[in-house]
């Protein structure tokens, strides 16, 4: 099975060329068209923080919203700032205990907002589909509406990956997702976690606070035969983000322990 000698896709996640020797996956060959500068978005993003005076973080509770909950008070210092956590019904118990413990010690003001996104959940498991992007969609559009209720612009969130080569876009209503850690490496982002009272959950897949992603990324190794997952990090692999042996681990099938898969099933009414 031919590999992409510059990610981690292969036959079964991208097309893949023969080029000066070499297998090269059609993703990576954008790539080396058009080569993210990863020094100007971070540049651009330090100057956009410059501006916000007040705004919320989207808060999971898992490793890199809190990362960027600790960005934006302790770097950008950003004078009037909100933690929010949307609880879609099946966030780890551990997941919780961390956003709490972590916002007390940061000193920021943190709300949980409760959902029930069991329809999303049901149908990707049934299915054996990605639940992420719907399960994404919603809770940003909730946030979004918070954010409109509340008079804040920006909702800062903790993804690695920026929007093509900006770490921002504008949401409906004018208001602006900051994407805090674009282009942040794994290692910078596990450093400042060893700054905080962090603990890692024992959880499947690469997730730190969510419950029915590993038993989703089951289902869809028994359907599709790889992850989910595997375009997201390839590209972390692409940009030089993540180590490749790191990768390979976090795309491999997870092993979910019987107590979390017979959870999350009844939770959402699946026999």
């Amino acid at each position: 099975m031919l590999k992409c000698s510059l990610c981690i896709h292969d036959e079964r996640t991208a097309k893949i060329d023969i080029i000066d020797g070499k297998p090269i996956c059609r993703e990576c060959q954008v790539y080396l068209r058009h080569p993210i500068d990863r020094e100007k978005i971070r540049a651009e993003l330090g100057e956009l923080m410059k501006d916000v005076e007040k705004a919320i973080v989207a808060y999971s509770g898992g490793k890199d919203s809190v990362v960027a909950l600790y960005l934006a008070k302790e770097t950008y210092k950003i004078p009037e700032l909100e933690a929010i956590m949307v609880d879609h019904g099946l966030m780890a118990k551990e997941a919780i205990e961390n956003a709490q413990r972590i916002a007390e010690a940061l000193e920021v003001p943190f709300k949980v907002l409760r959902y029930d996104y069991s329809d999303i959940f049901r149908e990707a498991l049934l299915k054996g589909e990605s639940p992420c992007r719907r399960c994404s969609r919603r809770t940003m559009e909730k946030l979004r509406k918070y954010a409109l209720r509340n008079g804040y612009r920006y909702i800062i969130t903790g993804h690695e990956l920026p929007f093509g080569h900006h770490p921002y876009r504008l949401m409906s209503g004018g208001v602006i997702q900051v994407r805090l850690l674009s282009m942040m490496t794994e290692r910078e982002r596990l450093e400042i976690l060893r700054k905080l009272p962090f603990e890692f959950p024992e959880l499947p897949g690469y997730t730190t606070n969510c419950l029915v992603l590993g038993p989703a990324l089951e289902r869809y190794w028994e359907v599709h035969g790889h992850s989910f997952e595997q375009r997201r990090i390839a590209a972390l692999v692409r940009y030089g983000l993540m180590e490749r042996d790191k990768a390979e681990k976090e795309l491999s099938k997870p092993n979910v322990p019987e107590w979390q898969r017979e959870l999350v099933f009844k939770k959402l009414g699946i026999y």
